[in-house]
């Protein structure tokens, strides 16, 4: 990495759970996990299922030094952090952050209840890293390394929800999933956080003919994805947070509907490397 790369990689863009099969080769079958590059700042957002392959690349490359965050506890996004290799060695450094249960639960204190038996064989004492887990509150602005800025917000979601901006060297990504809009309404929280940033990654689960039977659900659709960027002034939009079922055809079809609406829109695959 050069020391001026502002790079996105998504390890995992699925929602719910985790997928494999011949209709999901494309896009991939791993839950949410992303990671963001500033210069040679690592910064990974959720511990999904993605994490795993994650840690493993990072480990190669002789990275020690993590911070993830969390956007909330459900499990498509926590499931991959028993398998993240770096909090089992004790060279790495591992700060995990959390907001979405300010006042009901701290960071540690989540990762604790889940990752424990009877859900998994060992708890987070078996782990050699050093491990911090520092709490927010929603609203926040986080400066986890030198010269990056991290901008935060809640997002419209069961249990809550956290959206990030990621800020570095004049440029700037957005995190915005999982959310769910109100039909037409443009969340005004959600474009101060998208404004004028070079990639929103938005939360597309769904389809506009879907919204009606999935009202509650806590998820959003491409088109109004599109919406927000065009009224926010966003430069790309990755559509995130695929749904188990939507299979690669499907998700090129979405693709196609959503860029009729926003030019700069593409349906974000595993593996996939955006440099901003």
């Amino acid at each position: 990495m050069q020391e001026d790369n502002f790079r996105v990689r998504f390890w995992g863009v699925r929602g719910s759970l985790p997928v494999s099969g011949e209709q999901f080769l494309r896009y991939g079958g791993n839950t949410s996990c992303i990671e963001v590059r500033c210069g040679k700042e690592v910064l990974l957002f959720d511990a999904g299922s993605g994490l795993r392959e994650a840690g493993a690349s990072l480990i190669a490359e002789g990275v020690d030094n993590y911070d993830l965050f969390f956007t909330h506890s459900h499990y498509d996004h926590i499931i991959g952090l028993p398998y993240f290799k770096p909090i089992y060695k004790c060279q790495s450094s591992v700060r995990f952050w959390s907001g979405h249960l300010h006042g009901v639960m701290t960071t540690k204190e989540m990762i604790r209840d889940f990752m424990r038996p009877p859900w998994f064989p060992v708890d987070p004492d078996i782990c050699q890293a050093s491990l911090e887990g520092i709490d927010f509150k929603p609203g926040d602005v986080l400066t986890p390394r030198d010269g990056v800025t991290i901008r935060t917000t809640s997002l419209t979601h069961p249990g809550g929800c956290i959206g990030y901006r990621v800020e570095w060297n004049g440029r700037a990504v957005a995190l915005v999933y999982d959310t769910e809009h109100e039909p037409g309404i443009l969340d005004p929280a959600v474009l101060e956080l998208i404004a004028g940033a070079d990639m929103m990654i938005y939360d597309c689960t769904y389809l506009e003919s879907e919204m009606t039977y999935y009202r509650g659900f806590g998820h959003s659709t491409g088109a109004h994805g599109a919406r927000l960027a065009l009224a926010a002034g966003v430069k790309r939009l990755a559509m995130f947070h695929h749904d188990p079922a939507r299979t690669d055809a499907q998700l090129d079809a979405m693709e196609v509907d959503v860029q009729s609406l926003f030019a700069g829109a593409f349906a974000a695959r595993d593996g996939q490397t955006i440099d901003l």
